[in-house]
């Protein structure tokens, strides 16, 4: 009966030491996403980082916040995805959000946020919109208003921009965008293959005269009369109308959260004038 005993006891050891010798839990969290930058859009934010390079990742949690984090602003994960990027929806435009994400492993371990939070405030947009020649008598729908978001037939508030084109009495054509005189600026950004590459209202730059060219391809800021920063991108401009795609920020001397100079009282602004079309 020993001898029969013996064994049993020597098989249970064994498998007893199998059971200790399981591999340690992974508890080692990914690194935090680096590079976070946003495109701004209408009633929604498109997010983007650098991939991380574990092995072992599953995806990545983003968070958002209205306002810096802290404790007294915590984050709230608002959605999950597998590569480096994700797009916020059905936000409120003119509204300011903070964002950061998190890598996670297929062992459940989520790693810190991204070092930088990244703000951003999504603001109405629109595309193919056409504004007809200022000239021709009795013309309609030369000018556009941000804020409210119509064509109109006047020179008067509110009115933000106006198109014109005629051929002066050298066969020279102008092609031209103008500003009227009551405190809206304008400035050519230059060229951009999307209205997305411009992303932030400069310092300065602005037209002394209030009217820039209206080059196809080209991107264009305005600072409105109200404080309001407005970009559009001219696709086509011809002798009828020109076609140009927009986007307007709601929320007051917000682009890039800069608080607007104040003009000097007394300076004014110029009149309209049309210049000499040139590159």
């Amino acid at each position: 009966m020993y001898r029969l005993l013996l064994p049993l006891v020597l098989v249970a050891a064994l498998l007893g030491g199998c059971n200790d010798s399981t591999a340690p839990r992974d508890v080692t969290a990914p690194a935090a996403p680096r590079g976070l930058y946003s495109v701004t859009g209408d009633h929604r934010v498109a997010l983007y980082w650098l991939a991380n390079t574990e092995s072992d990742l599953a995806g990545y949690r983003i968070y958002e916040a209205p306002c810096a984090s802290g404790p007294d602003c915590p984050f709230a994960r608002i959605g999950t995805t597998t590569g480096p990027s994700f797009e916020a929806t059905g936000l409120a435009n003119g509204v300011t959000r903070y964002f950061a994400v998190a890598a996670v492993d297929y062992a459940g371990n989520e790693g810190a946020l991204t070092r930088n939070d990244v703000p951003d405030t999504p603001r109405p947009a629109g595309s193919g919109l056409p504004l007809d020649n200022f000239y021709p008598s009795g013309a309609t729908n030369f000018g556009y208003d941000f804020s409210t978001y119509l064509l109109t037939s006047t020179t008067a508030a509110p009115t933000d921009i106006f198109y014109g084109y005629y051929v002066d009495g050298l066969g020279g054509v102008h092609q031209q965008v103008f500003v009227p005189d009551y405190g809206t600026d304008i400035q050519d950004a230059g060229y951009g293959g999307s209205l997305d590459d411009v992303d932030f209202a400069p310092n300065g730059g602005w037209s002394p005269s209030g009217t820039v060219e209206a080059i196809p391809g080209h991107n264009y800021v305005v600072w409105t009369r109200d404080d309001h920063y407005a970009k559009f991108r001219v696709v086509s401009a011809g002798p009828n109308d020109m076609l140009l795609d927009w986007a307007y920020q709601v929320d007051p001397g917000n682009r890039e959260l800069r608080a607007r100079p104040v003009r000097p009282e007394g300076t004014g602004r110029r009149p309209i004038v049309w210049l000499p079309a040139s590159r």
